[in-house]
């Protein structure tokens, strides 16, 4: 068994969807980034990469890679999982968190996991999202961006 982290983070600005774990989610700010800017995703595939020692997702998909600009993230993560299953790895499990002052993401928390484990080629009983706040503190509490960690095994 291997365990791998990933983190990501991403300013919220204006004149931009936001997109979190493969899902639209209605609200006036979104996600700024090369691609769709899906930190939720970003992380998963950061921790899967981690977990194989593959580096991690600025190496794979660049943000200077112009083939890649406004990409869906959930295209970096069924190509993530191309390079876990060359190297004979079968993901265990993902666990991540979304850190988002606003908005409430409760409603949503259900197909994330459904797209997560879908493009994973995994049980979505081995998926598990969450969601919090920072309490107003900090980038996330001020609304300044949206971040997430993402944690899974391989084996």
């Amino acid at each position: 068994m291997r365990i791998g982290h990933g983190y990501d983070v991403h300013r919220l600005v204006e004149c931009r969807e936001l997109i979190l774990g493969g899902v639209k989610v209605p609200f006036e700010l979104g996600l700024l980034g090369h691609s769709d800017a899906d930190v939720l995703l970003h992380a998963v595939c950061d921790a899967l990469l981690g977990a194989a020692a593959l580096g991690d997702i600025g190496k794979h998909f660049p943000d200077n890679d112009n083939s890649l600009k406004n990409i869906d993230s959930r295209i970096l993560l069924r190509k993530t999982v191309e390079m876990l299953t060359e190297k004979g790895y079968k993901i265990g499990n993902i666990d991540a968190t979304i850190i988002a002052q606003k908005p409430k993401l409760k409603d949503f928390i259900s197909q994330m996991v459904e797209n997560i484990a879908n493009d994973c080629g995994i049980a979505k009983e081995n998926v598990n999202v969450k969601a919090t706040t920072e309490e107003g503190l900090g980038f996330t509490g001020e609304m300044l961006g949206i971040s997430a960690h993402a944690v899974c095994i391989i084996e």
